[in-house]
């Protein structure tokens, strides 16, 4: 009697270890890796100086990648942050024969939240980036020729610190994102043989990307 009363709460402890086991597995959240990025941006400006307003084009931009550490909390809730590399400018012209073409690259962190069938890919996403300037780059052309060109590491023709906002979707891992960085792009201090050739420059760019997340891999 007393063998089988053991074996009886023996049973009862291991169903009930088995079962917490398996409650606290499901609710455990997962931390995977994805690379993401965008396919194709088109970016859109909106340059003036003093106030008056000068003519831009858009700009497109193809393929820059990004490396996102992911953690769900669910499956239909997560968060996002990871680095990322971005090629950011504008073109615009300066008068009817002078056109200017600057951009350039940074390095950013971007966070955020998604929402959605996150098994599958489809999802709404929702965030924020801090990318900083690494390199400068300009051109001029007139009249349809260019120029002149340069290039500077860590220059101060923009500010250093460019941070934006976007949201978006993604549908089976691929999407459509929007981004806006409200800063100005030009730095209206900069300084260039005791000119100052950004004074009363503004401008602020929008961008629409095609975009993409694929896992690497995940760990429960």
């Amino acid at each position: 009697m007393k063998q089988l009363i053991t074996f009886i709460l023996a049973g009862l402890l291991l169903s009930t270890g088995t079962t917490a086991q398996s409650v606290s597995s499901k609710n455990k959240s997962n931390w995977y890796v994805t690379d993401a990025g965008d396919l194709a941006t088109v970016s859109f400006s909106n340059v003036s100086r003093n106030g008056n307003q000068l003519t831009n084009m858009p700009r497109l931009v193809m393929l820059y990648s990004s490396t996102l550490i992911n953690h769900d909390f669910s499956e239909d809730v997560g968060v996002f942050f990871g680095f990322s590399g971005r090629n950011l400018g504008l073109i615009y012209n300066d008068n009817d024969s002078v056109r200017f073409k600057r951009r350039v690259i940074t390095l950013g962190v971007p966070a955020g939240f998604k929402f959605g069938n996150l098994e599958k890919g489809t999802y709404l996403f929702v965030g924020a980036e801090a990318d900083f300037a690494i390199n400068y780059k300009e051109k001029r052309f007139l009249n349809g020729k260019k120029t002149d060109k340069s290039n500077t590491w860590f220059g101060k023709q923009t500010p250093l610190f460019m941070p934006s906002v976007f949201a978006g979707f993604v549908v089976h891992h691929l999407g459509l994102k929007a981004q806006y960085f409200p800063n100005n792009f030009f730095n209206p201090s900069y300084q260039s043989n005791n000119q100052q050739p950004f004074a009363g420059m503004e401008a602020q760019i929008f961008a629409l990307s095609l975009c993409y997340d694929l896992p690497r891999g995940r760990k429960k």
